[in-house]
């Protein structure tokens, strides 16, 4: 008797492959295990709360409960699995265990907290789960300090501006967005963020955090302090791995995994943001619902690789939207850059005079979809 499809994780790569399988199949045993309560909601509006003054609640879109009905399928909500016994093919909890066929690993990514001093007076607003925990705080604070310049602290710099809080945005790069494009590129940003009113203190390192009496103070590395209600670590996310590594699958910096999602033990396979695909970690929609609808059909008896094609991330800054492709963080590019009152189209060109990578703003976005047509692979 088969004992079905067993998945760990509740997040969007593992709701999309239910769908996906139950497209296909509507009969397979399908059982989601998970740490959270199940429900579903829209990570991406994390990033705009606080602006939007919604609470954890308001951003639920389905129970557990009607998830499950809908797609027929077992689920385990606020069970953490322990170990998995690749062997036995057996996934267990404290006081549970689950036999499998195939075992998918969608667990995700947890976000990177500076190991210094203090750091547990940072938040980090990865989940509903973490805002729910600490919204009241940031409803109520009027200054906020958020630790790194990527694209989720802009996001949230933004976000937090925009009601009026005094909000600082540190970063020890020279630039803003800097893993994600070179300074010319992103200026207008920087610019529309300080414009806004977001302090912006670059090229500094953070020492430690301590509490103090009107919240938490921020000691700098050139010895000049600042004070926060609150501090936001918006410094990158880390592969949830730890179970991949402890039932001997092979890890990088994700979970490895072939162009069918398999891992390096055939009967698990990993999609979303833990795993690690042509050597690189994806944690944007696109790649994992690419990886869901290729992965479901595997599962199933079929042979699907995966082909991810030029894709757009998207910088969601209200004030200053921003899409951008291809290899923008290449520093041997270069940057033909055009901006107008309506936006800023930047193109990268190698030395061959090839597309490789673009920056589109605000009106000029649409664009875009143009520019992935020319762009070289």
């Amino acid at each position: 008797m088969s004992t079905g499809i067993v998945i760990i994780g509740s997040g969007f790569a593992a709701r999309t492959l239910v769908k996906n399988i139950r497209k296909l199949d509507s009969g397979v045993p399908l059982t989601l295990i998970a740490g959270d309560s199940i429900d579903e909601y829209n990570k991406p509006d994390l990033s705009h709360v606080i602006s939007e003054a919604q609470s954890a609640d308001d951003l639920l879109r389905q129970s557990a409960g009607e998830f499950a009905e809908q797609f027929t399928l077992r689920l385990f909500p606020h069970t953490v699995i322990t170990t998995i016994d690749a062997e036995a093919q057996m996934v267990k909890s404290v006081d549970k265990q689950w036999q499998y066929d195939k075992l998918v690993l969608a667990t995700g990514a947890k976000a990177f907290v500076p190991p210094l001093p203090g750091c547990e007076h940072m938040l980090t607003l990865n989940s509903l789960q973490e805002y729910r925990a600490c919204e009241s705080r940031l409803r109520d604070a009027a200054s906020v300090l958020i630790v790194g310049a990527g694209l989720i602290g802009c996001e949230l710099a933004m976000d937090f501006r925009r009601t009026g809080k005094t909000v600082t945005l540190l970063d020890n790069a020279a630039s803003i967005l800097p893993s994600l494009m070179p300074p010319e590129v992103s200026s207008r940003l920087q610019h529309s963020l300080t414009s806004l009113g977001v302090r912006l203190l670059l090229s500094s390192r953070l020492q430690q955090l301590t509490a103090s009496a009107n919240g938490i103070c921020a000691q700098l590395d050139d010895e000049r302090r600042i004070e926060a209600d609150v501090v936001i670590a918006a410094t990158g996310l880390s592969p949830e791995v730890s179970l991949a590594q402890a039932a001997g699958v092979e890890t990088r910096r994700g979970i490895v995994v072939n162009a069918a999602l398999q891992t390096s033990n055939p009967q698990i396979y990993a999609l979303g943001d833990c795993a690690e695909i042509n050597g690189k970690v994806l944690p944007f929609l696109q790649p994992a619902q690419l990886s869901a609808i290729t992965l479901a059909k595997n599962l199933l008896g079929n042979s699907a690789q995966l082909a991810l094609p030029a894709m757009l991330v998207k910088v969601k800054t209200p004030l200053m939207p921003l899409h951008l492709a291809g290899e923008t963080s290449r520093r041997d590019l270069n940057w033909q850059i055009t901006t107008h009152p309506q936006g800023m189209v930047a193109k990268g060109l190698d030395a061959d005079e090839k597309l490789r990578a673009f920056v589109v703003s605000e009106e000029r976005m649409k664009e875009a979809f143009a520019l992935l047509k020319v762009l070289a692979l």
